[in-house]
């Protein structure tokens, strides 16, 4: 259920092929990482069961709906397999949902049916932002709702688990992530109702050791 994360701005191409041996390893369902290292996770995950997870409009969203369709058909070019999107949270925030809706759909469109999990930002919206944010994704044919960015003040919290899970009915996954850093808050959200949980510190939720990381995811 584990979507192993690595986003540091900082990470090298070293970092990432540790991090791609750990999802071996301990067979994590996906690796989610930055865009540019899409090609070099799909040397290095070929013929194994690990999926490829990339970001568009990380992390902020408010990039153009045609900016966000290229990054999505590039990196299924590139070797991908499933796209975390970040809502357009200042159109949410202005109430503009007709163009968040539009958002999501040209995502969708341009992912030709593989999982596309939109990223609401869960720290920045109101219960009712929460709960629209939630609709419109449904409407427009997402797979998967998810918390956090993992950049924001904020991460996952149970109540906003519960409340996305309630939403959604079954009818999407919920990915809970960001400030998942033990095997209890990870349970804890899957009892809540979480179906795929991101996080950077998968391999210390697994196993019991304590790894030292900087991230927030």
């Amino acid at each position: 259920m584990i979507d192993h994360t690595l986003l540091l701005p900082d990470a090298t191409s070293a970092d990432f092929e540790r991090h791609f041996a750990e999802a071996i390893e301990h067979s994590f369902f996906a690796v989610c990482i930055p865009p540019f290292f899409v090609p070099l996770a799909a040397k290095a995950l070929k013929k194994t069961p690990v999926k490829i997870c990339t970001v568009v409009g990380f992390a902020n969203g408010y990039n153009m709906a045609a900016t966000k369709v290229f990054e999505t058909k590039h990196a299924f070019i590139q070797g991908a397999h499933e796209i975390d999107m970040v809502i357009n949270i200042a159109a949410l925030k202005s109430g503009d949902h007709a163009a968040v809706l539009d958002d999501i759909r040209s995502v969708v469109r341009a992912a030709h049916g593989h999982t596309v999990k939109v990223i609401i930002e869960t720290y920045y919206l109101t219960r009712e932002e929460k709960i629209a944010a939630c609709e419109l994704s449904m409407k427009a044919g997402a797979h998967f709702v998810k918390t956090s960015t993992g950049f924001a003040k904020g991460g996952a919290t149970p109540e906003d688990v519960a409340l996305m899970a309630q939403i959604v009915g079954g009818k999407l996954g919920v990915k809970a992530s960001g400030g998942i850093h033990d095997r209890a808050t990870a349970e804890k959200m899957i009892s809540l109702g979480a179906t795929r949980i991101g996080t950077s510190h998968g391999v210390s939720i697994v196993t019991g050791q304590s790894l030292t990381s900087t991230s927030q995811y």
